[in-house]
């Protein structure tokens, strides 16, 4: 279900205001599905999860092939191995094992996270286009620092590029407190944090050709 129409504000590369777009209905329009974005999230760290955490099991540990003494008249409680959980060095009852985290979600229901988290971003006013990142020449950290600072954005703060900006991007990752990231690598725990939404007009352009039909 939509909402009204969102806007933006644009501006060029000295951060002066170029004037205010209309965003896509269908990318920053919708009214935000918290159930699905709860889910997506959990599936994100989810599958970030390495799962090779692993201990030993008595079958694992080396030794104790012998029984460590006989099983009558010594006064000690009956052994059968030094493997045993019971002995110091012996193997982990029940410990962590290798195993697949992963939680999967159909390919609309993460689409529909996407477009409701860039949603809850445009409702809350958090949402910066930038015409480009540097005017020509390869960008450099301070410009963009002082571009952004013009704009009124201060970190922390996400910043989302498109493919071909690679120059633009390796300046952006070290302004301290940013995060830097590409368009077809979004993710939607990156775009809850509740901090501005910078979006070049090359990256937005590929938000609206990816996602916004």
């Amino acid at each position: 279900m939509t909402t009204m129409m969102p806007k933006a504000t644009t501006f060029d590369v000295t951060g002066a205001p170029a004037g205010e777009i209309e965003l896509p209905t269908a990318l920053f329009g919708l009214r935000p599905n918290r159930a699905l974005l709860h889910r997506a999230v959990l599936a994100e760290l989810a599958n970030a999860r390495a799962g090779t955490h692993a201990t030993r099991t008595k079958g694992d540990v080396r030794g104790g092939g012998r029984k460590p003494w006989r099983q009558k008249g010594t006064g000690r409680a009956r052994a059968g191995s030094r493997r045993s959980p019971l002995w110091t060095g012996g193997g982990i009852t029940f410990g962590p094992q290798p195993r697949d985290h992963s939680q999967k979600l159909s390919r609309q229901e993460r689409d529909l996270a996407l477009r409701s988290a860039l949603s809850a971003q445009a409702q809350a006013g958090r949402i910066v286009i930038l015409e480009r990142l540097a005017a020509g020449g390869e960008p450099k950290t301070k410009s963009l620092a002082a571009l952004l600072e013009t704009v009124g954005v201060r970190p922390p703060a996400v910043i989302v590029v498109a493919d071909t900006e690679k120059d633009m991007a390796r300046a952006a990752a070290n302004l301290r407190g940013a995060r830097v990231l590409s368009v077809r690598r979004l993710a939607v725990r990156h775009l809850l944090v509740p901090c501005p939404l910078v979006i070049t007009q090359s990256a937005l352009a590929v938000l609206q050709e990816a996602w916004g039909s």
